[in-house]
């Protein structure tokens, strides 16, 4: 089952809006005003991915809020920027390449890395959050999985060789 939405919190909603319609392609499907219990307003933007779902962010205007927070859903709570992060898929390596120059063309420097069963390219919207598009490179496969139950049993797994990583600068292309 996939998802209807996932909402976020966002501090720009212009730059935000700009991102997901110009970099990342989506488009604004619907925006519903609506006011919050403290007496403030917000605006919910939803955002058609091409998928079964959507995105959605919250453009947030009520004092009981303050202005004391961070849309990060990562450094927010204190983690790495890699950890809490949003990825869509892409449909195969060419789809993955049309991608990462689209990001590029509109001045978003690209991290490739090719996880050794797919390939991913990263970039961090306007509120910090990292993106990604995604596509799988080769089947899973019962030993895949049999494996993925050993390792996630294993207190202390042994880690796999580092992936290929591979840094493309908006400003070089």
């Amino acid at each position: 089952m996939s998802f209807h939405h996932v909402a976020l919190a966002t501090k720009d909603v212009r730059a935000t809006h700009a991102f997901y319609t110009e970099a990342m392609g989506f488009a604004l499907v619907k925006v519903e005003p609506i006011k919050t219990e403290s007496g403030g307003w917000a605006k919910h933007l939803f955002y058609d991915t091409g998928g079964d779902g959507m995105i959605a962010f919250w453009d947030l205007h009520d004092d009981s809020i303050g202005d004391d927070w961070d849309p990060s859903i990562s450094r927010g709570v204190g983690l790495p920027p890699w950890t809490n992060h949003l990825a869509w898929k892409a449909h195969d390596l060419g789809d993955l390449a049309r991608r990462r120059d689209r990001w590029l063309a509109c001045g978003h420097d690209v991290v490739e890395i090719d996880h050794h069963w797919c390939v991913s390219i990263y970039t961090r919207d306007p509120n910090e959050i990292l993106v990604e598009w995604c596509t799988t490179t080769r089947p899973f496969t019962a030993a895949d999985a049999e494996q993925a139950l050993e390792i996630l049993a294993d207190p202390s797994p042994q880690t796999v060789p580092g992936p290929t990583v591979r840094v493309h600068r908006a400003s070089e292309a």
